[in-house]
């Protein structure tokens, strides 16, 4: 069913599911302690309903599709392991142990989006 929707909706649902998953991360500050995936589905059901047009253009036959729910929730699956998996970038590692080394933190860190967080994180606290 989510194979048969158009190729713009299912990027906008996979850029849906890695924005909502970063501000989900970023609210809870990357402690991976405090992540709770059914806190994260609230965030990114809000999120969709607030912001995903492609969202507001699906039919209701497919909202309602228990088929959909089950492939939407494969695809929540890869999509969050794909971005956790994404190295953070040579630039950022290098930014992240210049801003470490000012504050005098020493902070680990696995993927790009998280090192992202910290980067904004660091250069905010300066």
């Amino acid at each position: 069913m989510l194979k048969n929707l158009s190729s713009g909706t299912k990027i906008s649902i996979t850029r849906s599911i890695k924005t909502s998953f970063e501000q989900y991360m970023s609210s809870i500050q990357w402690k991976e302690d405090k992540f709770d995936i059914q806190n994260f589905i609230v965030a990114w059901r809000i999120y969709i309903n607030e912001h995903a047009s492609w969202y507001k253009n699906l039919d209701k036959e497919i909202k309602n599709n228990e088929q959909f729910h089950e492939e939407l929730a494969v695809k929540i699956n890869e999509t969050i392991a794909k971005v956790l998996s994404e190295e953070p970038s040579a630039q950022q590692i290098a930014k992240l142990e210049e801003l470490q080394e000012k504050s005098g933190t020493d902070i680990d860190y696995a993927c790009k989006l998280e090192a992202k967080y910290l980067i904004d994180k660091l250069e905010t606290n300066d």
